[in-house]
Protein backbone atom coordinates (compact mmCIF):
# COMPACT_ATOMS: atom_id res chain seq x y z
CA UNK A 1 0.00 0.00 0.00
CA UNK A 2 3.13 2.26 0.48
CA UNK A 3 3.95 2.34 -3.17
CA UNK A 4 0.54 2.58 -3.93
CA UNK A 5 0.57 5.80 -2.25
CA UNK A 6 4.14 6.86 -3.79
CA UNK A 7 2.54 6.89 -7.08
CA UNK A 8 -0.56 8.85 -6.01
CA UNK A 9 1.46 11.27 -4.72
CA UNK A 10 3.62 12.43 -7.43
CA UNK A 11 0.11 12.60 -9.36
CA UNK A 12 -1.92 14.98 -7.64
CA UNK A 13 1.33 17.46 -6.63
CA UNK A 14 1.00 17.96 -10.69
CA UNK A 15 -2.55 18.21 -11.40
CA UNK A 16 -2.73 20.62 -8.20
CA UNK A 17 0.33 22.31 -9.97
CA UNK A 18 -1.88 22.65 -12.77
CA UNK A 19 -5.10 23.82 -11.53
CA UNK A 20 -3.68 26.19 -9.62
CA UNK A 21 -2.10 28.24 -13.21
CA UNK A 22 -5.08 27.61 -14.74
CA UNK A 23 -6.82 29.27 -11.70
CA UNK A 24 -4.50 32.22 -12.07
CA UNK A 25 -4.94 32.28 -16.06
CA UNK A 26 -9.36 32.74 -15.23
CA UNK A 27 -8.45 34.78 -12.58
CA UNK A 28 -6.39 37.40 -15.06
CA UNK A 29 -8.88 36.76 -17.92
CA UNK A 30 -12.13 37.95 -14.87
CA UNK A 31 -9.76 41.05 -14.33
CA UNK A 32 -9.27 41.45 -18.19
CA UNK A 33 -13.10 41.59 -18.50
CA UNK A 34 -13.74 43.57 -15.67
CA UNK A 35 -11.38 46.21 -16.96
CA UNK A 36 -12.89 45.85 -20.34
CA UNK A 37 -16.27 46.29 -18.92
CA UNK A 38 -14.94 49.74 -16.86
CA UNK A 39 -13.55 50.94 -20.01
CA UNK A 40 -16.50 50.43 -21.86
CA UNK A 41 -18.55 52.47 -19.21
CA UNK A 42 -16.86 55.63 -19.19
CA UNK A 43 -15.49 55.39 -22.75
CA UNK A 44 -17.62 53.78 -25.42
CA UNK A 45 -21.18 54.69 -24.30
CA UNK A 46 -21.67 57.10 -26.41
CA UNK A 47 -20.90 54.71 -29.40
CA UNK A 48 -23.01 51.62 -27.69
CA UNK A 49 -25.59 53.60 -27.68
CA UNK A 50 -25.48 54.35 -31.78
CA UNK A 51 -25.61 50.55 -31.87
CA UNK A 52 -28.74 49.63 -29.21
CA UNK A 53 -32.19 50.60 -29.55
CA UNK A 54 -32.93 51.01 -26.45
CA UNK A 55 -29.84 51.31 -23.24
CA UNK A 56 -27.86 48.09 -22.99
CA UNK A 57 -26.34 46.81 -19.74
CA UNK A 58 -23.53 44.89 -21.61
CA UNK A 59 -20.94 47.49 -19.95
CA UNK A 60 -22.32 46.29 -16.93
CA UNK A 61 -22.58 42.35 -17.43
CA UNK A 62 -19.04 42.68 -18.20
CA UNK A 63 -18.32 44.28 -14.99
CA UNK A 64 -20.21 41.72 -13.09
CA UNK A 65 -18.78 38.59 -15.32
CA UNK A 66 -15.45 39.78 -14.61
CA UNK A 67 -15.86 40.06 -10.53
CA UNK A 68 -17.82 36.93 -10.53
CA UNK A 69 -14.60 35.46 -12.39
CA UNK A 70 -12.20 37.07 -10.29
CA UNK A 71 -13.93 35.44 -7.05
CA UNK A 72 -14.40 32.45 -8.34
CA UNK A 73 -10.69 32.32 -9.62
CA UNK A 74 -9.80 32.76 -5.67
CA UNK A 75 -11.94 30.40 -4.67
CA UNK A 76 -10.01 27.43 -7.10
CA UNK A 77 -6.93 27.88 -6.56
CA UNK A 78 -8.25 28.35 -2.71
CA UNK A 79 -10.02 24.92 -3.12
CA UNK A 80 -7.39 23.33 -4.77
CA UNK A 81 -4.86 23.75 -1.68
CA UNK A 82 -7.48 22.64 0.62
CA UNK A 83 -8.34 19.72 -1.77
CA UNK A 84 -12.13 19.95 -0.46
CA UNK A 85 -13.84 17.39 -2.47
CA UNK A 86 -17.07 19.99 -2.39
CA UNK A 87 -15.15 22.85 -3.25
CA UNK A 88 -13.37 21.14 -6.18
CA UNK A 89 -16.67 20.03 -7.01
CA UNK A 90 -18.23 23.84 -6.66
CA UNK A 91 -15.65 25.29 -8.96
CA UNK A 92 -16.45 22.96 -11.93
CA UNK A 93 -19.91 23.65 -11.92
CA UNK A 94 -18.94 27.14 -11.96
CA UNK A 95 -16.65 26.17 -14.76
CA UNK A 96 -19.35 24.58 -16.76
CA UNK A 97 -21.66 27.28 -16.57
CA UNK A 98 -19.01 29.83 -17.37
CA UNK A 99 -18.57 27.71 -20.49
CA UNK A 100 -22.20 26.97 -21.18
CA UNK A 101 -22.66 30.87 -21.15
CA UNK A 102 -19.72 31.92 -23.61
CA UNK A 103 -20.60 29.28 -26.01
CA UNK A 104 -23.82 30.98 -26.30
CA UNK A 105 -22.87 34.60 -26.30
CA UNK A 106 -20.09 33.56 -28.91
CA UNK A 107 -22.75 31.51 -31.62
CA UNK A 108 -25.00 34.07 -30.93
CA UNK A 109 -23.12 37.02 -31.70
CA UNK A 110 -22.04 35.40 -34.99
CA UNK A 111 -25.67 33.97 -36.31
CA UNK A 112 -27.06 37.57 -35.08
CA UNK A 113 -24.31 40.02 -36.72
CA UNK A 114 -26.75 40.83 -39.81
CA UNK A 115 -29.52 41.86 -37.15
CA UNK A 116 -26.70 43.83 -35.44
CA UNK A 117 -25.80 45.41 -38.77
CA UNK A 118 -29.44 46.00 -39.44
CA UNK A 119 -30.02 47.94 -36.00
CA UNK A 120 -26.92 49.76 -36.36
CA UNK A 121 -28.28 50.88 -39.90
CA UNK A 122 -31.45 52.10 -38.09
CA UNK A 123 -29.85 53.94 -34.98
CA UNK A 124 -27.39 55.50 -36.90
CA UNK A 125 -30.09 57.35 -39.23
CA UNK A 126 -31.63 58.20 -36.47
CA UNK A 127 -28.79 59.82 -34.66
CA UNK A 128 -28.44 61.61 -37.94
CA UNK A 129 -31.15 62.51 -38.46
CA UNK A 130 -32.06 64.02 -35.38
CA UNK A 131 -28.68 65.49 -34.67
CA UNK A 132 -28.16 68.92 -32.73
CA UNK A 133 -24.71 68.85 -31.81
CA UNK A 134 -25.36 68.66 -28.20
CA UNK A 135 -26.44 65.44 -26.66
CA UNK A 136 -24.91 62.28 -26.10
CA UNK A 137 -25.88 61.01 -29.52
CA UNK A 138 -24.82 63.83 -31.75
CA UNK A 139 -21.37 63.78 -29.89
CA UNK A 140 -21.14 60.29 -30.79
CA UNK A 141 -22.21 60.72 -34.52
CA UNK A 142 -19.15 63.52 -34.21
CA UNK A 143 -16.66 60.90 -32.60
CA UNK A 144 -17.42 58.07 -35.32
CA UNK A 145 -17.10 60.98 -38.46
CA UNK A 146 -13.92 62.24 -37.71
CA UNK A 147 -11.94 58.85 -36.30
CA UNK A 148 -13.63 56.86 -39.60
CA UNK A 149 -13.06 60.03 -41.73
CA UNK A 150 -16.54 59.44 -43.26
CA UNK A 151 -19.70 61.30 -43.35
CA UNK A 152 -23.55 60.31 -42.82
CA UNK A 153 -25.08 56.99 -42.69
CA UNK A 154 -24.72 55.83 -47.03
CA UNK A 155 -22.77 59.00 -47.82
CA UNK A 156 -23.34 63.04 -47.25
CA UNK A 157 -26.46 63.20 -48.80
CA UNK A 158 -27.86 61.58 -45.35
CA UNK A 159 -27.87 64.91 -43.83
CA UNK A 160 -30.04 67.28 -46.50
CA UNK A 161 -32.89 65.49 -44.24
CA UNK A 162 -32.08 66.14 -40.87
CA UNK A 163 -33.39 68.50 -38.85
CA UNK A 164 -30.27 70.50 -38.34
CA UNK A 165 -29.03 70.74 -42.37
CA UNK A 166 -31.83 73.55 -42.97
CA UNK A 167 -29.98 76.22 -40.59
CA UNK A 168 -26.38 75.17 -40.12
CA UNK A 169 -25.62 72.95 -43.14
CA UNK A 170 -23.52 69.94 -42.52
CA UNK A 171 -21.74 69.15 -39.53
CA UNK A 172 -17.66 69.92 -38.67
CA UNK A 173 -17.20 66.62 -38.17
CA UNK A 174 -17.53 65.64 -41.89
CA UNK A 175 -15.18 67.74 -43.16
CA UNK A 176 -12.09 66.51 -44.75
CA UNK A 177 -9.58 68.74 -43.83
CA UNK A 178 -10.64 70.98 -41.13
CA UNK A 179 -7.82 73.83 -42.29
CA UNK A 180 -10.39 74.44 -45.75
CA UNK A 181 -13.35 74.07 -44.20
CA UNK A 182 -15.99 76.90 -43.47
CA UNK A 183 -19.51 77.09 -42.14
CA UNK A 184 -20.48 78.78 -44.97
CA UNK A 185 -19.10 76.27 -47.71
CA UNK A 186 -21.30 73.79 -44.39
CA UNK A 187 -24.45 75.67 -45.29
CA UNK A 188 -23.44 75.88 -49.11
CA UNK A 189 -25.51 73.23 -50.94
CA UNK A 190 -23.33 73.29 -53.91
CA UNK A 191 -20.24 74.12 -52.40
CA UNK A 192 -20.24 71.50 -49.15
CA UNK A 193 -19.96 68.17 -50.35
CA UNK A 194 -16.86 69.56 -52.02
CA UNK A 195 -15.30 69.73 -48.56
CA UNK A 196 -16.56 66.34 -47.20
CA UNK A 197 -16.23 63.02 -46.65
CA UNK A 198 -17.27 60.94 -49.35
CA UNK A 199 -17.49 57.73 -47.79
CA UNK A 200 -20.33 56.95 -45.89
CA UNK A 201 -20.16 55.66 -42.02
CA UNK A 202 -22.36 52.66 -42.09
CA UNK A 203 -20.37 51.02 -44.52
CA UNK A 204 -17.36 51.06 -43.05
CA UNK A 205 -18.71 49.94 -39.43
CA UNK A 206 -20.32 46.95 -40.91
CA UNK A 207 -17.29 46.05 -42.33
CA UNK A 208 -15.43 46.14 -39.45
CA UNK A 209 -17.97 43.86 -37.80
CA UNK A 210 -18.46 41.57 -40.87
CA UNK A 211 -14.57 41.02 -41.09
CA UNK A 212 -13.60 40.76 -36.96
CA UNK A 213 -16.77 39.03 -35.99
CA UNK A 214 -15.37 35.58 -37.20
CA UNK A 215 -11.87 36.73 -34.75
CA UNK A 216 -14.48 37.68 -32.05
CA UNK A 217 -16.53 34.37 -32.33
CA UNK A 218 -13.23 32.39 -32.74
CA UNK A 219 -11.95 33.71 -29.62
CA UNK A 220 -14.73 33.08 -27.05
CA UNK A 221 -14.98 29.52 -28.15
CA UNK A 222 -11.56 28.93 -27.68
CA UNK A 223 -12.00 30.94 -24.41
CA UNK A 224 -15.52 29.00 -23.67
CA UNK A 225 -13.43 25.60 -24.41
CA UNK A 226 -10.43 26.25 -22.32
CA UNK A 227 -13.44 25.88 -19.58
CA UNK A 228 -13.45 22.22 -20.07
CA UNK A 229 -9.44 22.28 -19.38
CA UNK A 230 -10.37 23.49 -15.99
CA UNK A 231 -13.72 21.05 -15.57
CA UNK A 232 -11.50 18.13 -16.44
CA UNK A 233 -8.38 19.26 -13.63
CA UNK A 234 -11.24 20.26 -10.79
CA UNK A 235 -12.48 16.65 -11.17
CA UNK A 236 -9.49 14.38 -11.77
CA UNK A 237 -8.00 16.32 -8.55
CA UNK A 238 -11.24 15.51 -6.43
CA UNK A 239 -10.98 11.87 -7.57
CA UNK A 240 -7.16 11.99 -6.65
CA UNK A 241 -8.04 13.66 -3.21
CA UNK A 242 -10.86 11.03 -2.68
CA UNK A 243 -7.87 8.06 -4.05
CA UNK A 244 -5.54 9.57 -1.70
CA UNK A 245 -7.86 9.27 1.27
CA UNK A 246 -8.95 5.86 0.40
CA UNK A 247 -4.82 4.81 0.19
CA UNK A 248 -4.07 6.53 3.42
CA UNK A 249 -6.98 4.56 5.03
CA UNK A 250 -5.84 1.21 3.67
CA UNK A 251 -2.84 2.00 5.11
Amino acid sequence: MASRRMETKPVITCLKTLLIIYSFVFWITGAILLAVGVWGKLMLMPYISLIAENSTNAPYVLIGTGTTIIVFGLFGCFATCRGSPWMLKLYAMFLSLVFLAELVAGISGFVFRHEIKGTFLRTYNDAVQNYNAQDEKSEAVDNVQRSLRCCGVLNYTSWYTSIYFPANGFPVSCCANMSDCNPEDLRNATIGPTKLHQQGCYELVTSFIETNMGIIAGVAFGIAFSQLIGMLLACLRRWDDEEEAYVTLET
